[in-house]
Order: C-alpha cells, then structure tokens, then sequence
C-alpha cells in the first residue's frame, strides 16, 4: 500500500468531517445520502453539497449520532486495510468491495449525484 499521508493533521481532517460540507467529504457525502438529503451542485457547479440547510441538518445528525475515536500510529493506512477486511464497516468504500453493502452505497450516492446533475445550480 502506498503511503497517502495527508497534508492536514487529525484534529482538521475530523474538524471538516464535522463541519466542513459533503464536497470535500466522503463521510459528509455518504451520511447525507444515507439520510435522505437533497444533493447540489453549488458556486460554479462542480461541486455539490447539501446546500446550506441541508448542510446544518447534517451537522447536529452528527452532533448527536456520530463518535470519532483513534489510534496513533506510524503507518496507519496499514491498520486501515487490515480493518477494513477484518471488520463489518459498512460506510468505508474504498478497499470494502466484499462488504455486502459496498455496491448499494456506491449506488445510492450515484443516484444522489445523478439527481444533482439534473437540477439546476443552488446558491
């Protein structure tokens, strides 16, 4: 596995997660679909969002459904596919084929996207 270090630390890589928007997060993206939010495309419309409603919602779903928890390690993407393959963790796609809820996921953000596509840009 090739090393993917990240050029944020931790505490901005969860911070986004949490408050940042569905286009820079595939957690945000995922949760939104799987809640049943409205995805948009946004500003030049290439990215897409929850819009800014849609956004909030998420935001306090998180708040009050979501824990962060971790690990320090030198080489932890090698931790993550370890677990990833060991583990039931359903929202992960990346490395997950043989999770028996990879392919519906991966189609429900699909369609989520697919519907943006058709409407018009938002504010």
């Amino acid at each position: 596995m090739a090393n993917r270090t990240s050029t944020q630390n931790l505490r901005k890589r969860v911070r986004y997660h949490y408050r940042g928007n569905a286009a820079g997060s595939t957690l945000r993206l995922t949760l939104g679909c799987l809640l049943g939010l409205e995805l948009r495309r946004v500003g030049s419309g290439k990215r897409m969002t929850f819009g800014r409603a849609g956004e909030t919602i998420l935001s306090q779903w998180m708040a009050d459904n979501a824990r962060v928890c971790w690990i320090e390690r030198s080489e932890p993407w090698d931790l993550e596919s370890q677990l990833i393959s060991q583990l039931d963790l359903p929202l992960n796609l990346d490395q997950n084929r043989h999770n028996p809820f990879h392919s519906r996921l991966k189609e429900l953000r699909a369609q989520a996207r697919q519907r943006a596509r058709e409407l018009p840009v938002s504010s």
